[in-house]
This record gives C-alpha cells, sequence and structure tokens, in this order.
C-alpha cells in the first residue's frame, strides 16, 4: 500500500449549486472523507458556483490557441496544476454532471493550446476523483464514465472503485459515510485518502449498520 506522500495536494470542487450554506449529500459525503486526511495535508475547496467562470469558447480551429485567463479562471487553472489529486464533488443532475464541472471540463481543452503552460504533461501526473451520491447506481453511471474517459485522456492516474458496488441511497448513504470516515466501518471510507494512489476515485457508500442520525441541520 502505497504511504501519502508529504507534497500531496488535494483539490476539491463542489459542482453542487445549491445556495450558500445548504451543504448537499454529496459535499457532507466529501467533507467526511476530507476529514480522514492525515492534518497536514493540504487541502483546497472552491465553489464552482460561486466562482465568475466564463464560457468556453471553442478556438481550437481558429486561432489555435488561447491566452493566459485571468480573474477566477487563472485561479481555477492554478489551482488545479498545483493540486496532485483533483476530486469533483459532483451530486448526479439529469443523470449526467452539474452544468458547473462540465464547463470546467471544457475550459480543459483551452488550457490545453496556452503557450508556455504545460498542461497535459503535468495532468500526467495527477489523480482524478470522483464523489457523488444518487439513489440508483445506473442513474449516476454515464456520469461517472464520463469523468473516467476525461481522466484516460491525458491519462491521469484513475483510481478504480472500492468499497460497495451500489451507489449510497439518501439518508443511509450519509449514515455510513459518518460511520465509515469516523473510523470502524465496514465501508471503508476513511481509507480512500490514507491510500491516496490507491484510493477509490468514485466514492459510494451504503453501510446500514451506524444507528445514528445524521448531524442536525442535514437535509437530503
Amino acid at each position: 500500500m502505497p504511504d501519502m506522500s508529504d507534497n500531496r495536494q488535494f483539490l476539491f470542487l463542489v459542482a453542487s449549486t445549491r445556495e450558500a450554506g445548504h451543504v448537499g449529500n454529496t459535499e457532507w459525503l466529501a467533507r467526511q472523507a476530507a476529514a480522514a486526511l492525515p492534518a497536514d495535508t493540504p487541502q483546497r475547496w472552491l465553489h464552482l458556483a460561486r466562482m465568475n467562470l466564463v464560457p468556453f469558447t471553442d478556438l481550437r480551429h481558429t486561432a489555435g490557441q488561447y491566452p493566459m485567463p485571468d480573474g477566477d479562471m487563472k485561479v481555477l487553472l492554478d489551482a488545479t496544476l498545483a493540486a496532485t489529486d483533483i476530486v469533483l464533488v459532483a451530486p448526479v443532475y439529469w443523470y449526467s454532471l452539474p452544468a458547473t464541472v462540465k464547463l470546467y471540463l471544457d475550459h480543459w481543452s483551452a488550457w490545453l493550446r496556452i503557450p508556455g503552460v504545460p498542461f497535459k504533461d503535468t495532468m500526467t501526473t495527477k489523480t482524478l476523483r470522483l464523489i457523488t451520491t444518487s439513489g440508483d447506481r445506473a442513474k449516476a453511471q454515464p456520469m461517472m464514465d464520463s469523468v473516467r474517459l476525461c481522466a484516460a485522456f491525458f491519462p491521469m492516474a484513475w483510481g478504480g472503485r472500492q468499497g460497495p458496488g451500489a451507489v449510497g441511497q439518501g439518508r443511509s448513504a450519509r449514515r455510513g459515510a459518518g460511520r465509515c470516515a469516523g473510523g470502524g466501518g465496514r465501508c471503508g471510507l476513511s481509507a480512500l485518502m490514507h491510500r491516496a494512489g490507491v484510493g477509490p476515485c468514485v466514492l459510494t457508500c451504503r453501510c446500514r449498520s451506524w444507528k445514528k442520525s445524521p448531524p442536525a441541520g442535514r437535509r437530503m
């Protein structure tokens, strides 16, 4: 089992479009997993819906290259380049990725074509992960396949999948996540981040053994 090296940096990109202060199932689950990281592991959290992300314009067949972005787009590019592990925290919206994270992925096409930015070579050194929740795995599968193929393009490391085969279902998913992240749960959710290079890229959980309710204020 690989050890967590000192230079690992996790970038959590939250794709939910919920209003600020309303934490959904997927972000809640991601934060449980992140809490299991060693205390000195750098984490950065960006909520894509709260950033000023410009629409993607396809210049591949005209100018053929892109200028260096500015504002929040530059923040997002720099955060992507700096991270060793990119974690998409993405609920299932209409059987697919939320528009916020799809826009982020679209801009990869631009960042590949910025003169002087070794985006593709740098991405091959990273691990791409996905945290999602759904009541039906079949409805989440197209999204999971899409992210896996994005990783394969460079290629980035795609950590595979561990634990139960079913996507977490509502309240039971939250209960399982809390138990596993706390240590001692059967799904081994906390092992995701500790294992780093071999941890699953898709976090799903359906533990039924944790009898406590989710933390107060958490709603489905």
